[in-house]
Parts: C-alpha cells; structure tokens; sequence
C-alpha cells in the first residue's frame, strides 16, 4: 500500500493590528508638551475631553503655576473636575490654594467634596474658617468631608473648631468629627506639639465621646506616657 506524506500545517493567519485611535484620543504628544501648549488646550473650546483630561494631569506634573486659572476654569465641570484638581494638587504656588479655597461657595455636591478633599491634601490652614462653617452644612457628606479636612489640616485652631462641633452634633457627622480631633492630635503630636496631643487626648476620653474614638485616645495616652522616648 502507497503511503501518503502529511501535509504540512497551513501558516497561522497573521493578527490584524489593532486600529490606530483617532488623533483626539492619542495621548503621547500631549505628554512631551511644555505648559503653554498644555493651557492651550485647555483654553481651547474645540479640545476634547479627553485631550484636556490629559493635559490637566500633565500640568499636574510638571506644577505650573501658570497653569491655575485654567484649571481652576474646570473645578465646576462634571466630568474634568476631579482632572483639574490633580492637577492642581501638586503645584506649590499659593494661588493654587486660593483657587481651590474661592470654589468652595460654588460648587455643591460631589463636586464640592472634591474640592474640600484636595484643600485637606494641602493642608491649607487659610481654609479653616469656611470650612468651619461646612461642618454643619445640611448635605451630611459635605459636612464630614469638611470635618476630615480640618483634622488633616491640623493644628490647634482645627483642634478648638472641632471641639466646638462635638458638642453640637451627633450620629455620624459625630463619629467623623471625633475622628478628625485625633488625626489633629496626632499632626500635633508630629510637629512636637506633645502637650498640646495629650491634652486633646485627654478631652477625648470622657464618656460623651464615641466610644471608639474615646478607646483609640486613651491608647494613644497609654502609648505616649508608656513610650521609652517620652519626656521625663
């Protein structure tokens, strides 16, 4: 019987390469631009969004002070807000600060939580007194996010605000508040304000306090008076 020669397996079928995306959506040129033409595109009515998505976190790269207005511009936009405030964030110049602290009476909603949480990232103490205020704001998320910003800020002027509010609220914008009074502690605590910590530990430790905040103060003295470096 003729034996018969296997044919040799057909070549596999080259994979077609992906479709190359349109100019409006390629974000490679826009990472190699300066500032100017990053606030260009910003500026410009016909950029996408996408285009001045990228370009805000760009800025937010490079932190040019420059770049606020524009930036600032997009802190009520629905969907580049939360671009405009990273690229904000990082840019050491005050007017960054001023630009996220004069939205505050703008916004309302997530937008508004958006911001408070970026002004907390850059501890802006000038933000205290409006911020103050939001703590008894009728939206309860604004209210707590206020609240967490001015622990994080710090200080003993957050600190006394704070105290204030314990008083006069309850619930869950409590529980926050008592939890904003610790980080505020513990910031003190971290610039070597030590007497200033305790005693705010110490005024979390009564009964009318949340219970774990009260639990996590008293630790907090335990360890402080406990700890091998303390004073003595």
């Amino acid at each position: 019987m003729q034996q018969t020669t296997p044919s040799a397996p057909a070549p596999a079928a080259a994979k077609p390469k992906p479709p190359a995306p349109p100019p409006e959506f390629r974000e490679g040129d826009i990472a190699g631009m300066d500032g100017d033409a990053l606030i260009r595109i910003l500026n410009d009515a016909g950029s996408s969004e996408f285009q001045k998505a990228k370009a805000c976190q760009r800025l937010g790269e490079l932190g040019a002070k420059e770049a606020v207005p524009a930036l600032a511009a997009l802190l009520s936009h629905e969907r580049l807000s939360t671009y405009a405030r990273h690229g904000l964030e990082p840019i050491a110049d005050p007017s960054a600060d001023d630009a996220l602290r004069g939205s505050l009476t703008k916004l309302k909603g997530d937008l508004l939580i958006g911001v408070i949480n970026s002004i907390a990232k850059r501890r802006d103490a000038e933000a205290g007194p409006a911020l103050a205020k939001m703590i008894y704001a009728a939206d309860p998320e604004v209210a707590r996010a206020a609240a967490s910003a001015l622990g994080h800020i710090g200080g003993a002027s957050s600190a006394k605000t704070l105290h204030t509010a314990l008083e006069k609220t309850d619930g869950m914008k409590r529980m926050t508040i008592a939890d904003a009074i610790l980080v505020c502690a513990e910031r003190l605590l971290a610039s070597g304000s030590r007497d200033q910590a305790l005693a705010i530990y110490a005024s979390l430790s009564s009964t009318n306090v949340p219970k774990p905040a009260r639990l996590a103060a008293m630790a907090a003295i335990i360890r402080e008076e406990t700890s091998i470096s303390r004073p003595r």
